[in-house]
């Protein structure tokens, strides 16, 4: 398994009316864990594209509300990956609020794509090398 954190601030343009961070923000939030990991594993998201000319559509994704993010708050996203990607890749999301309460759970999948030929492909062995010590 493959564990990062990373600590984004609720901004006030992403609160309601209830002065809650309204949910939609949760799939950025989830997506700010994503490409955080992956910069931690020493690339960026971005040169999926670029380098390897693949791209990660977004399947699936869930989400769990448990208690309410507010204005100002630190929050806590901690992305796993607990299972070696294939031709699709799986990130499990916390988040977590300044006293340390799970406050979000969420699960995105994301299928690679070539772009050239728009076809599912295995993940780039570069992932796969930079993941092999976390599940041996």
């Amino acid at each position: 398994m493959y564990s990062f954190k990373y600590q984004i601030r609720v901004r006030y343009a992403e609160t309601d009316q209830m002065g809650y961070s309204y949910y939609g923000n949760y799939a950025k939030y989830y997506e700010v864990g994503r490409v955080e990991t992956i910069r931690s594993l020493g690339f960026s998201y971005k040169d999926f594209e670029t380098v390897w000319g693949v791209m990660l559509p977004v399947v699936s994704m869930e989400a769990r509300y448990l208690k309410p993010a507010y204005y100002d708050d630190l929050l806590t996203i901690e992305t796993q990956i607990n299972e070696m990607p294939g031709k699709m890749v799986t990130f499990y999301c916390n988040i977590y609020n300044e006293k340390e309460e799970l406050i979000n759970r969420g699960v995105v999948k994301l299928f690679f794509i070539d772009m050239k030929t728009g076809k599912r492909v295995s993940a780039p062995a570069i992932l796969i090398d930079k993941l092999k010590p976390y599940f041996e």
